[in-house]
């Protein structure tokens, strides 16, 4: 669906480039993740990849055609959902969705979207009304009304309860069952974990590491199993390799200690994120 080569993209009046020959394909039915700290180059990205800059170095490839050569009908085909909402705060929910659907040749019916995101009995209440959680899910459905094929979601979750990101998540996991690809960028790494079929990593315009979640957590975990257990009213830990939870000794330890909690030695996309980019998530 999304071929990039060699992407390099610099702003007017600056020295560097924002994003320095980074390449990365996107597949059909793939969610894929775009990490990185503030300033890193994922909005830049984002922005030419939707079209909003246009003046980059090398090659993007959607659908197999030059993203350059697409005219306005490239709209027609993608969803994006920008970390900061964007309605009419003066207009009603329903009353944006419909002022968006003109804006497209093939639109879906928004009652179903709004019901399954808990704002269908706020459909008449102003948008400047709305909290941000909700400016949030509003956003999402926008995303949904012309019923793309790719969708670019920035921070999607962010600012919504847990309940509601819960069935957000979902529906973007219906969306990929249902063919679509998505591009998605988040600093909230339990969502990239459950989302993403593979992430990369940029740290200052560029890529530093890419792979699946799981892969990349075997890679920067360590093959260990810690096991904490009571003794005497005491708590102690005893660490084990992963050949030797094969052994004789672990197998004891298990029948005759009074054990609390097993832990592997597994990371997590948060660990890996600061060691990667070499910058801390922000709180």
């Amino acid at each position: 669906m999304l071929k990039v080569r060699n992407l390099r993209y610099r702003y007017r009046n600056s020295s560097t480039h924002a994003i320095d020959r980074i390449d990365f394909d996107v597949s059909k039915g793939e969610i894929f993740g775009f990490l990185g700290p503030s300033g890193a180059g994922k909005s830049t990205t984002q922005k030419v990849l939707i079209k909003l800059l246009k003046d980059f170095e090398g090659e993007i490839l959607y659908r197999g055609k030059a993203l350059s050569a697409y005219d306005e009908s490239f709209y027609q085909d993608v969803g994006v959902s920008f970390e900061m909402p964007i309605s009419f705060s003066k207009l009603t929910a329903i009353e944006n969705l419909n002022f968006f659907k003109r804006l497209y040749r093939k639109t879906v019916d928004v009652e179903p979207l709004l019901r399954r995101v808990g704002l269908w009995e706020d459909r008449n209440k102003k948008a400047g009304e709305f909290s941000k959680g909700m400016k949030i899910r509003l956003n999402f459905v926008k995303a949904l009304i012309n019923d793309p094929k790719f969708l670019f979601l920035d921070e999607p979750t962010n600012g919504v309860d847990p309940a509601n990101s819960r069935i957000m998540k979902d529906m973007i996991h219906e969306f990929r069952q249902g063919g679509g690809s998505v591009f998605i960028t988040s600093h909230i790494m339990g969502d990239i974990d459950e989302l993403c079929d593979r992430v990369a990593f940029i740290s200052e315009g560029r890529l530093r590491e890419e792979g699946s979640p799981r892969d990349l957590k075997i890679k920067y975990g360590k093959r260990t199993v810690n096991v904490e257990y009571r003794e005497n009213g005491a708590l102690h830990s005893k660490l084990f390799s992963m050949d030797e939870i094969k052994t004789e000794t672990f197998f004891k330890m298990l029948r005759e200690k009074e054990i609390e909690t097993i832990h592997s030695g597994e990371t997590t996309l948060e660990e890996i994120f600061i060691k990667v980019t070499g910058v801390k998530l922000r709180a």
